[in-house]
């Protein structure tokens, strides 16, 4: 997410990541936390609430239920993802109507049980549940607040893959908060849908495991008028005619990624498209009132995407892009291969920040909420290394300014410690960044950009925290950084010592 157009948001959101297996089971090892020191990672997930007829799962003779947790175990945040299972795959069946603002959906999820389960829960905020199988049996299934509770009609074993259903439907209501914090999840427009997920959105468009700690492929299948463009992410692999002058777009991103990445951008869209100059497909899209951007956007997309492979390493998907939609959202979202830009044409620095994050946040994911800096602090850096780049101001003065004149509250919050009021706080995306700054200047530039090149590689498509990066570092550097990274990410007040 850009940080020069707004911080956001507020959050609910829970982790529980030893059930997630072996993504993000290196956090799990990692001890529970109580303060907020480097190395301290909470595992306890909260307590299942108990699950009750009709529909409870047939269990094995003197064995009790067992169900997975409704949160996914994040130490800061208590209700967001799921535990018991890990997801592989989603399909997303969807019909949507701008004229009446209705979604029919049908979403398969193919996952795997990390532990026995009697039930589980996907997330779903709103909208109407029709029916639920599970591999093709009935299901019985309850709701309570976002949690859609699912009881099997027969036990799945720990290491089962299962596939689940679910058919529902509905007007979507996206997620509103103060109006300094905005509104985000899936919102409709005059002509369809700007859809911007972070952080627990997408339940308000489809059943999920709604936590960037269990990413997952997708397919999704988009149901519009005749007229209507459907964007997703990836890329668009058919497009069929639907009968009742309707028009289905068949999207698939083949790489894993995070729920709050996903997108169903719906409306009337100019669309250029090609390749960038190292052979790497692009797509982008704009609302007819920007059609005059459209030239620029591409341009700037395919040169932005070409030079970070010269810093970061190898481009970690299949496609690059961008959407500019008419919504006047305020922000702009690093949505996977295809970053949405809501309501404003991008300045050339916004969209470095947001195709950094195609590395630093969608590849390389975050497995808890708290570490939120690795995505934004490294966006934010990129910003700077474009500026130096261009021969502009170098990385340094603008350290400098921000060390000299940032305001108190980047000080007082550091950027490692999460707020569970406002997570996107200032001192995530600017104090991040100079820790980055810091790093640079003490371990020096050849070792400290072998280590990002490192960190993005080694950690390809994976989930990750700030103690792997500090060992990295570490390792790489042959210093004891600790001493760095707990004044910079973990202390409040202004740092005395710069290099």
């Amino acid at each position: 997410m850009c940080a020069a157009i707004r911080h956001r948001r507020s959050l609910r959101v829970t982790l529980c990541l030893a059930s997630l297996g072996a993504a993000v089971a290196c956090a799990a090892s990692q001890g529970a936390a109580t303060t907020a020191s480097p190395g301290a990672v909470a595992t306890a997930a909260p307590s299942a609430k108990a699950v009750a007829t009709p529909g409870t799962a047939v269990t094995p003779a003197g064995k009790p239920p067992t169900v997975g947790a409704p949160g996914i175990g994040d130490p800061d945040f208590p209700f967001d993802g799921n535990g018991g299972y890990d997801v592989r795959h989603y399909t997303l069946k969807l019909s949507y109507d701008p004229a009446t603002r209705r979604l029919a959906g049908s979403a398969i999820v193919k996952a795997k049980a990390v532990q026995d389960l009697d039930a589980f829960n996907l997330d779903l905020r709103g909208l109407r549940v029709d029916r639920v199988t599970v591999d093709g049996t009935p299901a019985g299934f309850r709701r309570e607040g976002d949690e859609l509770v699912i009881q099997p009609a027969a036990r799945i074993a720990k290491g089962a893959r299962f596939t689940v259903q679910v058919d529902y439907g509905g007007e979507p209501q996206p997620i509103r908060e103060d109006a300094s914090l905005g509104v985000y999840g899936f919102i409709a427009t005059t002509d369809g849908s700007f859809v911007t997920n972070e952080p627990n959105g997408a339940k308000t468009w489809f059943p999920s495991n709604d936590h960037p700690a269990d990413k997952a492929t997708f397919t999704f299948e988009i149901t519009v008028p005749d007229g209507v463009t459907a964007i997703a992410n990836g890329e668009l692999v058919a497009e069929r005619k639907a009968g009742d002058g309707k028009k289905t777009f068949v999207w698939r991103e083949r790489h894993p990624m995070a729920t709050y990445l996903a997108t169903m951008m719906t409306g009337k869209f100019e669309v250029r498209t090609g390749t960038t100059g190292k052979g790497i497909p692009i797509y982008t899209a704009v609302d007819p009132a920007f059609r005059g951007s459209l030239g620029y956007l591409y341009e700037e997309t395919k040169r932005l995407t070409d030079h970070w492979t010269t810093v970061f390493g190898p481009y970690p998907f299949s496609s690059t892009g961008g959407v500019i939609d008419n919504f006047t959202a305020g922000y702009a979202l690093e949505v996977q291969t295809k970053p949405v830009y809501g309501g404003f044409v991008p300045r050339t620095g916004t969209i470095a920040h947001e195709l950094a994050h195609q590395w630093f946040g969608n590849s390389v994911t975050i497995a808890r909420w708290r570490d939120l800096w690795l995505n934004e602090g490294f966006a934010t850096y990129a910003e700077w290394l474009w500026s130096e780049h261009r021969g502009e101001a170098t990385t340094d003065q603008i350290f400098r300014q921000y060390y000299t004149q940032a305001s108190d509250q980047i000080w007082r919050h550091p950027p490692a410690v999460a707020r569970p009021n406002n997570l996107f706080h200032a001192s995530v995306y600017k104090r991040g960044a100079m820790t980055l700054h810091v790093l640079r200047r003490t371990i020096g530039d050849e070792k400290f950009f072998r280590l990002i090149r490192e960190w993005t590689g080694a950690n390809r498509h994976g989930n990750v925290t700030t103690e792997q990066f500090i060992r990295l570092a570490e390792e790489i550097s042959g210093k004891r950084l600790q001493e760095l990274f707990d004044a910079w990410l973990y202390q409040p007040g202004r740092p005395a010592q710069v290099p």
